[in-house]
């Protein structure tokens, strides 16, 4: 980073600390008491619907590598069905991503346009019909077709849940609740693994093959759900009805200065001011690094554990263990992270844990079935662990309603060169150890824990030249 970078960051903390001196002045004091109170009903409403929600969307997303294989040793595997190569499937994959770059911005946009509620249930509709309408394709055209469409529809989710956290919480509340909507999705991969092994007994039940209806049966859900969204999904903590005038008003003051009401338009300023944060573009990059693990872990996982030795169903049942234990792993990082306030720390300790265990993974002799399974699950859960408090160190360094509109999508959308890199390293003739796989997953961990702590040096550097009464960088 150069000095004029240094120089602007320095400029944008001088803006936003004088943005936050020109709020309306109030003698506003906040109970604690009634602030937990608050915080406590606020969780109850947003946070299980949202790991509800994020939970169905990882199904619908990541099913198809469940399908990829079920039961293919009878040889009704979507594969075997459709008729297509490797390859073919891996740019049904691929294109889920392109659809899905080129949209989450655009979708924040319309979040902030429509309300949460209205555009959250119109998506989570949406990417349900897709997720059905797969289990009626025949070909390798329709399957491209309809991946496109699910990435398009998935693609304003994750960012737009990200972006409302930011007016109903404080920053040192907010990787807590994040890790437990992203913990959601390994949930999802261990509810995915279960389902796909019960579903995997319904073959050939009424000449259909059990991959159509797992994509059957776990799109409706979204369908159905939608509609609860609609009415029921929160949108801004100053209008919502379900909490008193006084409690509306705690929900605003309490985070006044350190976020940005969501109902604020968004001015040209803003938008520019973030698009010309290079600072922000360190924090994309390192998530790049980040998404690689993510999305092959995602997609592949199933294929993986059927190369550590276990056939059939087995390898959907044995998915399991691996996604409940990243469940835990995943919350308590991010439960840490908030805690002490150390969101840069607990992203780069995940990251070298996680990729020194793909190290040892790919390593390992190919007939080691037990201990790679071990470091498998190992890997996984701490490759899921380190998202949540670097998304949450990124929310908390953004003050402006552009900064948060603009910031988080571009962060995610950017992070998609990584999921695009992760559809393609774990290569079919390296099975069962698929060392590039391994191999690449940790090399972009360890280079991301390296830049992670990089960052959090040039916020400390920072920190340092700002005055009293300016906004400091948080680490």
């Amino acid at each position: 980073m150069g000095s004029s970078v240094s120089e602007d960051a320095e400029k944008q903390a001088v803006s936003i600390s004088e943005d936050v001196k020109g709020e309306e002045p109030s003698a506003y004091v906040v109970d604690p008491e009634a602030e937990k109170r608050l915080v406590r009903r606020i969780d109850l409403r947003i946070v299980p619907a949202s790991m509800v929600i994020y939970l169905l969307c990882s199904l619908d997303r990541s099913n198809i590598g469940n399908a990829k294989i079920l039961n293919s040793d009878a040889g009704h595997s979507l594969m075997q069905n459709v008729g297509i190569t490797n390859a073919q499937y891996l740019t049904a994959l691929m294109i889920f991503f392109v659809s899905y770059t080129l949209f989450e911005t655009p979708s924040n946009y319309m979040l902030k346009r429509f309300r949460p509620s209205r555009w959250i249930a119109f998506l989570m509709f949406a990417w349900g019909a897709m997720t059905m309408i797969l289990g009626g394709i025949h070909n390798f055209g329709a399957l491209v077709a309809v991946r496109f469409l699910l990435g398009m529809f998935e693609a304003g989710l994750f960012p737009g849940m990200v972006y409302v956290l930011t007016f109903w919480y404080r920053p040192e509340e907010r990787a807590l609740r994040i890790a437990l909507i992203l913990a959601s999705a390994t949930l999802g991969g261990a509810f995915g693994g279960a389902i796909a092994y019960g579903v995997g007994k319904m073959d050939g039940l009424h000449g259909l093959e059990a991959w159509r209806y797992l994509f059957l049966i776990e799109g409706a859900p979204s369908c159905a759900g939608a509609i609860l969204v609609w009415f029921f999904f929160p949108d801004y903590p100053e209008t919502v009805r379900w909490l008193s005038a006084e409690e509306r008003e705690l929900a605003t003051e309490r985070i006044k200065g350190v976020a940005s009401l969501g109902h604020h338009k968004i001015t040209w300023a803003e938008a520019k001011a973030t698009l010309k944060d290079y600072r922000l573009y360190v924090h994309y990059l390192t998530y790049i690094t980040i998404s690689v693990p993510f999305s092959s872990m995602s997609l592949f996982s199933p294929t993986i554990v059927a190369g550590l030795g276990y056939k059939g169903l087995d390898a959907q049942l044995f998915t399991v263990p691996p996604y409940a234990i990243a469940f835990v792993i995943t919350v308590s990082v991010a439960w840490v992270s908030d805690k002490y306030e150390k969101r840069s720390l607990g992203t780069s300790i995940s990251m070298a844990i996680a990729g020194a265990c793909f190290i040892v993974e790919g390593a390992l002799p190919s007939d080691s079935f037990k201990l790679r399974y071990v470091f498998f699950i190992i890997a996984l859960s701490f490759a899921f662990a380190c998202i949540p408090p670097l998304l949450s160190w990124l929310t908390a360094n953004l003050h402006t309603t552009g900064a948060s509109t603009l910031g988080v999508p571009l962060n995610v959308s950017i992070g998609q060169v990584g999921q695009i890199i992760g559809v393609y390293i774990y290569k079919s003739n390296e099975s069962p150890g698929y060392p590039t796989g391994h191999y690449t997953n940790a090399g972009f961990l360890l280079v991301g824990a390296l830049a992670t702590l990089g960052l959090r040096i040039m916020y400390i550097q920072r920190n340092k030249r700002l005055g009293p009464g300016e906004r400091k960088w948080r680490l």
